[in-house]
This record gives C-alpha cells, structure tokens and sequence, in this order.
C-alpha cells in the first residue's frame, strides 16, 4: 500500500512515516502543499494523510484541487485544529476522514485500513493483468486457482508493477516506489527481488510475465497477449 504523507513538521512526519512502514505501508513524504500536490497528481497512491497547516498551499487547497481534477484517492486529513467547522470543512472538501494532533497511532492506522476498505469504485478493488491477480487490501496474490505466497517487499514491488501495466518501470522508480525515498542501499537490490518474483510467479507457472529491458527497466505483461494489450 502506498501512503503519501503531507507534513511540514519533521520529527512527527518522521515517526508517522516509520510507524507506517513498520505496518507494510510504502510511504513518500511532502512537507509543502505545493509538493504535496504535484506527488499527489502525478503519482498513484492508495491514501493520502494530509495536514491542513501547510507552507505554500494549506490541506484545503490541496484537497480542493484534487477533488476538482477528479482525484479521487482517499484523504485524511491530519491536524492540530479540532473545531466542528473544520472537520465540516475538510469533509464538504471530499476528505474521507479527520484525524486531530495528538493522535494514536492504533487509530490511525485502523482508520486508514478502513479507508482502503471502502475505497471509492474508481479505484478497482483488485489488481489483473492477465490470470494474475492481486488484492491490495487483503495482500493476497494468485495466478488461476493457485494462491501465491509472497513477502512483503515481493508484494510491494509486484504491485507498484500491476499498476503499470505494459510499462517500462526504471529501477529508481522501483527503489523509490517500494523501498521508499529513504533508501540509500545499491538499485542493484531490484534485480534481487525481482528474480525472486519470477520463481514465484513466472517459474512454476511457465510464464515470463517480467521482462528485462537492459538500460531502461523492467516490465510487467500478459505473456499471453502482446504488451500494447496488457491491462489492470
């Protein structure tokens, strides 16, 4: 699951961000609205934990122009402020959630899970591209009628590739998508991982569902079908 984080105060957006990735969350954070907006618009995240004091572009602005875009990725909104009229405006904005400071942790990673339950019919429940077949809420994965097993850094890094289907993906989006911006290890961990994906998924099945594209990346695809046809 990735979580994008908005919040402009170091020390607690560091404790929520390794709180997050101690539960299996793949986080990136933005401590400006601004940034918040731009990682928000141009890449896919499953939830958004948003505050609404912010340099450059406060939480409201952010969520209104999402909202407006037809972004539709849940938001919670996480703030100091706790009066009624706050937590109305946030959600007559199209927040899915209000969270106040101080928090507790058990609730908001309840809260979040719940907000990935109930997540809006845009966003589809489950993750296909061929027979292949992932659930990001239950973290299940299974290929026809076999359930797959897989870690959590396997499941991450097969997912953050199902939502690019067809796609060349580099391995620095793969590095800052999975491992996080945080990561300061060799890239060459992808091609780690990524072998133990396809005997996972590729190897028992005789597919070759993973290509390698030297110099440019890796790619996800329906071996069945050519690349142009995949879909999620």
């Amino acid at each position: 699951m990735r979580v994008l984080l908005v919040e402009d105060e170091p020390r607690l957006a560091e404790t929520v961000r390794r709180g997050l990735a101690a539960e299996g969350f793949t986080v990136q954070v933005a401590a400006t609205g601004p940034d918040g907006l731009r990682r928000a618009t141009d890449e896919p995240f499953d939830v958004i934990v948003l505050d609404i004091m912010l340099p450059g572009l406060s939480g409201y602005e952010v969520l209104r122009h999402l909202r407006r875009t037809d972004k539709m990725t849940p938001v919670m909104m996480l703030t100091a402020k706790d009066g009624e009229f706050d937590q109305a405006d946030a959600l007559d904005l199209g927040a899915d959630d209000y969270l106040t400071k101080p928090f507790s942790f058990v609730v908001l990673i309840a809260r979040l899970r719940a907000m990935l339950r109930r997540r809006a019919p845009q966003q589809p429940a489950l993750l296909e591209v061929g027979d292949l077949v992932l659930d990001p809420v239950r973290r299940a994965v299974r290929r026809g009628d076999r359930d797959i097993v897989l870690t959590f850094r396997e499941f991450g890094l097969l997912e953050f590739l199902m939502r690019r289907p067809g796609a060349v993906v580099t391995k620095t989006d793969l590095v800052r998508g999975v491992w996080d911006e945080h990561y300061e290890g060799p890239e060459n961990v992808v091609e780690v991982y990524i072998g133990y994906l396809r005997k996972k998924i590729d190897t028992p099945f005789g597919r070759n569902s993973i290509r390698t594209h030297r110099g440019a990346g890796y790619q996800l695809i329906d071996d069945h079908r050519p690349a142009a046809a995949c879909r999620a």
